[in-house]
């Protein structure tokens, strides 16, 4: 096993990478791959937390779709991706909030320099410990710059080379003292935050931007949707203005990270309660903790 001296997000690190594992934020990339000055890599997140791994077969087919889109040819295939995850799971406190990321990228450059060869994808997962967020301060600003058009972006893929973008939404909105912020498609419609895709709440309807091809329609998105709908709750996928936000009764986002988080603050507006972003989250954590869920996460750790 090899100790890392530098992290990345969370405190404690396991890497994989050509068929080992590696405990630290093991050495990867080298200074001349594709991805290293070209931005040609993917990655996906899931997550580990109570001992269960939500939706753990979705991420890991997304990581195959997207290196695909970018041009690559997979070195494994989604099964050998969950296999490994859940493996390196096993090497952690069965009760240890992670954070679970494949990667993939792209090493050798065509004669053209520019384009990757799709032969030389590379593979590695990074797997940290990262406590799961609390609800209770997670507040929304208007970012100034937007999300770009399918014809400007690889933005079928859940890309590295897009969070450039994202990053510099997050920050500019730290900087004004919010968590994160609405980016807006090119258009003028509500895309989704830096790192979430986003909800609101009008008269007892939960309303989300639907996918255009402008923002990645995320996995725990579409799992909050259908257990909302099973629930009895309308949702309405359709395209949304700030104008709609601004009179929103409600708001949330889910994401990898903390999976549903009520807004308690968008703008200058506080909610005194987020009844709907509460119950969206007690919903998915009984899906995430279902008897299936356990009895799966059990066999595996057997």
């Amino acid at each position: 096993m090899l100790e890392g001296v530098r992290m990345a997000v969370g405190t404690e690190i396991l890497t994989w990478y050509e068929g080992q594992w590696h405990r630290g934020n093991a050495p990867i990339i080298g200074a001349a791959d594709h991805a290293a000055w070209l931005g040609s890599q993917v990655f996906d997140g899931a997550r580990q937390f109570e001992g269960v791994r939500p939706d753990l077969d979705l991420h890991s087919a997304r990581i195959i779709r997207s290196a695909q889109a970018m041009g690559m040819i997979p070195p494994v295939d989604a099964a050998t991706v969950q296999g490994l995850l859940e493996e390196g799971c096993a090497m952690m406190p069965e009760d240890a909030a992670l954070y679970l990321r494949p990667m993939m990228w792209a090493r050798d450059s065509t004669p053209g320099i520019i384009d990757l060869v799709p032969e030389s994808t590379g593979f590695a997962i990074c797997i940290e410990a990262l406590p799961m967020p609390e609800p209770g301060s997670f507040s929304l600003t208007v970012s100034p710059y937007c999300r770009p058009r399918p014809d400007m972006a690889m933005t079928e893929a859940k890309a590295a080379s897009l969070y450039a973008n994202n990053a510099r939404i997050m920050a500019e909105a730290r900087a004004r003292g919010f968590s994160n912020a609405l980016s807006l498609d090119v258009h003028g419609h509500v895309a989704e935050t830096a790192s979430t895709n986003v909800f609101m709440v009008r008269d007892g309807v939960v309303f989300t931007p639907v996918p255009n091809g402008m923002f990645l329609a995320g996995i725990t998105r579409a799992r909050v949707i259908g257990l909302l709908r099973a629930d009895g709750v309308e949702v309405v996928e359709t395209s949304l203005t700030l104008a709609d936000f601004d009179t929103a009764e409600e708001v949330f986002v889910t994401g990898n990270i903390a999976k549903v988080m009520p807004v308690a603050r968008y703008q200058d507006r506080v909610y005194g309660a987020t009844p709907m972003g509460q119950r969206a989250r007690e919903l998915y954590w009984d899906f995430a903790l279902s008897r299936p869920q356990r009895k799966a996460a059990l066999q595996r750790r057997n």
